[in-house]
């Protein structure tokens, strides 16, 4: 009998289920495995050794022989996917290094596809802001706004162009309108229509984008408000995300993840996307964060690594893009 009096205990306890690890990971509901991570990376034209990405600790521009080395890294660790950001030397105002068989992005794709072949599933960002001068993700109109017509045009020939080259799925992530079905066409039409599309469904435009800037050396000036989704707006990534599947997307994605997870499970559950793979971005900023509250003490780093991704994929998402995928992989293990 306790201090405060004898009780009568309660029949249920949910406390059972917790009682040893052994208990708990019998009865765990939400799984995390390598083979559902994907790694990001950054390959910069004109490097002759890895450059660190000053807001995203333990994070490179890799040059060619060092991403090849990455993504068998990668490999080896379980990861089943990789997504390349290409950096090119010289931009311009229709980003025309995009298109460029010998652009950086595009023998980049060629070298990571004969370094590791179907063992890892190759995908690339299908977007120009990495090659504009002016950073935006299309074209520009002489009023200096972003043409989506125009654009679709362009992202059609950097799908081809990166099909060509040994691409497994392109990921247009420019939200321009239409953008999906144009791709879908051009594939198909260029004899490559094993060539899938990972659909940036739901892009927000965020705050939590600064690092990635940095990684991509952007020249973005003003912002994406005008293409990229209102944060206020939940519906409004479903109703983008089921359009992509309409128009031929393979895998649908929610961008940030964090900020997010309402929109994910949303996407996740709704009616016209079931049976379709749902994928979530743990974005830079959202990388960012962990590491420099950990760098200071104030969390434990390791637990929160697989927490953040854990509450990711119980959001509903299927595939997690995240720079802690080898490592995480490592920590799973």
């Amino acid at each position: 009998m306790s201090e405060f009096g004898e009780i009568e205990g309660p029949v249920v306890r949910p406390r059972r289920l917790r009682t040893t690890a052994a208990m708990r990971e019998l009865v765990a509901a939400t799984t995390l495995r390598p083979a559902q991570l994907v790694l990001p990376l950054f390959v910069r034209e004109g490097l002759t050794e890895p450059k660190p990405i000053s807001s995203m600790p333990g994070v490179v521009q890799h040059t060619r022989d060092t991403l090849r080395k990455a993504v068998v890294e990668a490999a080896e660790a379980g990861i089943r996917g990789v997504m390349l950001f290409g950096i090119p030397e010289a931009k311009d105002a229709a980003g025309s290094g995009a298109l460029d068989p010998d652009g950086i992005l595009n023998l980049a794709i060629a070298d990571v596809a004969a370094e590791v072949g179907d063992a890892v599933v190759v995908m690339a960002d299908t977007c120009l802001d990495e090659f504009t001068d002016h950073g935006h993700c299309g074209v520009l109109t002489s009023e200096g706004r972003v043409d989506n017509d125009a654009t679709l045009a362009a992202y059609a020939a950097m799908a081809v162009a990166q099909a060509e080259a040994g691409v497994h799925l392109v990921g247009p992530s420019g939200m321009m309108d239409g953008q999906v079905g144009v791709i879908r066409a051009a594939l198909d039409g260029a004899g490559f229509s094993d060539t899938g599309i990972l659909a940036y469904g739901a892009k927000y435009a965020s705050a939590f984008y600064g690092p990635f800037r940095e990684a991509v050396d952007s020249s973005l000036q003003g912002d994406r408000r005008t293409y990229q989704q209102d944060a206020r707006n939940g519906q409004e990534g479903v109703r983008e995300a089921v359009l992509d599947v309409q128009q031929g997307a393979d895998i649908v994605m929610v961008k940030p993840a964090l900020a997010y997870l309402d929109v994910l499970r949303q996407v996740r559950d709704a009616p016209e996307l079931r049976g379709v793979p749902v994928a979530a971005y743990n974005i830079s900023g959202e990388y960012a964060m962990v590491e420099a509250a950990a760098a200071q003490g104030w969390i434990d780093r390791e637990p929160a690594i697989l927490e953040t991704l854990t509450a990711i994929r119980r959001a509903g998402a299927d595939v997690i893009l995240t720079y802690w995928a080898v490592e995480a992989a490592g920590l799973l293990r």
